[in-house]
């Protein structure tokens, strides 16, 4: 079975961190770029960030950058979001996606897979 599981998330107070994993079963993410995403309640999904299936481009949504990082382990499988400095706002669903195109930039469209969201909330 094709399936993207994401793990890492739960409650953090803000100021903190958490890295958030997107783990793929039944084929190998070599050829795939990855995105992230976000929904958080009453709102639309949002594109977080990006990496393409080289790992060469990498993309941040304003809101993110500076503040999560992107990244890849081909030999695991597993793609990853390194997010600090968390604020209040960051609370959502976090979902990663796969697509497979050849592409030099990344992309948050035309997705082939998605995993079924782990939930991040910031709170004191």
């Amino acid at each position: 079975q094709l399936q993207l599981v994401e793990s890492g998330g739960g409650l953090v107070q803000p100021g903190g961190s958490l890295r958030l994993s997107c783990a793929a079963s039944g084929f190998t993410l070599d050829y795939y770029g990855i995105g992230w995403f976000r929904q958080a309640p009453g709102k639309e999904r949002e594109g977080v960030s990006c990496i393409s299936s080289s790992g060469d481009s990498t993309h941040y949504a304003d809101s993110v950058k500076g503040r999560f990082t992107i990244s890849r382990d081909n030999a695991k499988n597993t793609v990853y979001l390194q997010m600090n400095s968390l604020k209040p706002e960051d609370t959502a669903v976090y979902y990663c996606a796969a697509y497979r195109r050849s592409s030099y930039y990344c992309s948050y469209y035309g997705m082939d897979y998605w995993g079924k969201g782990t939930l991040v909330t910031v709170s004191s």
